[in-house]
């Protein structure tokens, strides 16, 4: 194996045998004319790709695409069916936090334990005891059996074991995900250190802004078939297609990246994709989203909302949206009658149905013209993402006053979801993006 690189996986195919009865195996196994009783499942097929020294690399997809079955066949956890997988260098994995440990010791002995099946010697592990205790913060728990921590417990010293021993190469199938917001933002601290001293990191995680963030470069699987692979933020929009069902929409792309090099021509793909689908009448822009449909509508049938859309910064029409970026909601109304003055509303709720934010074309003093029968609006309500990483519901309606009375003439509550992706949330509901200055004196002074 080249030695630039830590990781290397070459057509890497696992296949499951599958039966409908546990009968059937024995059936096949016994069967003196090599009848099959099985249906092949392939959790990966044909999976290729290489991590070099000192590089953060991500795999993302959507559930069931191999994501942690390639990562237990890296780990030697798994055997894959063809193919192989080398590694070069010394592996700490984080894929069952504490997989590993043996509940009737102590927290000290499975530190030990565990440090001698990663290749340590005592004396090695003596020298990162005191570190990895430091990290766990479990205080004289860690002298107790395992069997008889906290869930909490339990994770502090999994990870700070995993994190602790200077691995050459770090693996972390989701660990981050565990543990209360503080000991997660000291995990990610810790793997930023070991990231900038030149561990090697393969990570899977489904936070979207983690991997942003942290990846020099990402793999994105579907179903365990190699999709793409590249700049965190265009495989991220790829991704977010995958979830938004937009299928055909991702195959032009990657025939597009097939038939250019590299990165470098990404912004002016999506943007051409963008015009394609939205100008060259490419279809609804609803059916490019996770759309609810057992939303609520009503109105008195003189407007209808036919068309709306989530747009995220790069042009891409997604229910995903990156916190502290630019987005728009685009909604298209056809009119079956005259209205003098009508008014074009969005709102964002949360799940418990609080209304967070929201504005109309009256608030923002948008120059509205009166409309006659077959008309049409396009409008669209451009501004930044603010809100905390989350979950959140996103109404819109066509309204208007005649004379005292608000009318209402087309409005759905609920009609799609919106997804924030955020690595960096403060407290509340929304983000105030703060600056902070803070400045150190001396005691005494001032």
């Amino acid at each position: 194996m080249p030695g630039e690189y830590a990781i290397d996986v070459r057509d890497v195919t696992k296949i499951y045998k599958l039966y409908d009865k546990p009968i059937d195996r024995l059936k096949e196994s016994l069967n003196p004319f090599h009848k099959n009783y099985h249906r092949d499942f392939y959790a990966l097929s044909h999976i290729s790709f290489q991590v070099k020294k000192g590089e953060t690399v991500g795999i993302i997809g959507t559930n069931g695409s191999g994501k942690s079955t390639i990562l237990k066949i890296i780990t030697g956890v798994l055997t894959p069916t063809t193919g192989t997988a080398k590694v070069d260098g010394v592996i700490s994995a984080l894929l069952e936090l504490g997989a590993g440990f043996n509940m009737d010791y102590t927290g000290i002995e499975n530190i030990y334990m565990n440090g001698t099946m990663m290749g340590f010697s005592r004396k090695e592990m003596d020298g990162k005891l005191q570190d990895i205790l430091d990290f766990a913060d479990i205080g004289d728990f860690v002298y107790q059996p395992v069997k008889t921590y906290s869930s909490g417990m339990f994770v502090r010293l999994a990870f700070a074991l995993a994190i602790n021993v200077d691995p050459e190469i770090l693996i972390v199938d989701e660990a981050l995900s565990v543990g209360d917001v503080f000991f997660q933002a000291k995990c990610y601290r810790r793997m930023e250190e070991i990231r900038k001293n030149g561990t090697t990191i393969l990570m899977v995680t489904h936070d979207m802004g983690s991997i942003i963030k942290y990846c020099d470069r990402v793999v994105l699987l579907n179903k365990g078939e190699f999709v793409a692979e590249g700049a965190p933020g265009r495989m991220v929009d790829m991704y977010k297609k995958i979830l938004a069902g937009q299928m055909d929409s991702l195959k032009e792309e990657l025939e597009e990246m097939n038939d250019f090099s590299g990165d470098s021509v990404s912004g002016g793909l999506e943007e051409k994709a963008f015009k394609k689908e939205e100008i060259h009448g490419g279809g609804l822009m609803k059916d490019k989203i996770a759309v609810n449909a057992n939303r609520t509508e009503y109105g008195d049938g003189r407007a209808e909302i036919f068309d709306f859309g989530l747009e995220d910064q790069r042009g891409n029409l997604s229910n995903l949206i990156l916190k502290g970026e630019m987005f728009t909601i685009r909604e298209k109304i056809r009119f079956y009658a005259d209205i003098k003055a009508p008014i074009f509303t969005y709102t964002i709720k949360d799940k418990k149905g609080t209304s967070l934010t929201g504005t109309n074309t009256m608030y923002e003093g948008a120059d509205i013209k009166p409309v006659k029968n077959g008309d049409m609006y396009e409008v669209s309500f451009t501004q930044k993402m603010t809100l905390q990483g989350g979950e959140y519901l996103l109404s819109m309606s066509c309204t208007g006053f005649e004379g005292e009375e608000h009318v209402v003439y087309h409005r759905l509550y609920d009609v799609a979801s919106i997804t924030v992706i955020s690595n960096k949330n403060t407290v509340g509901v929304y983000d105030m993006e703060s600056t902070v200055e803070a400045k150190l004196t001396k005691g005494g002074e001032g």
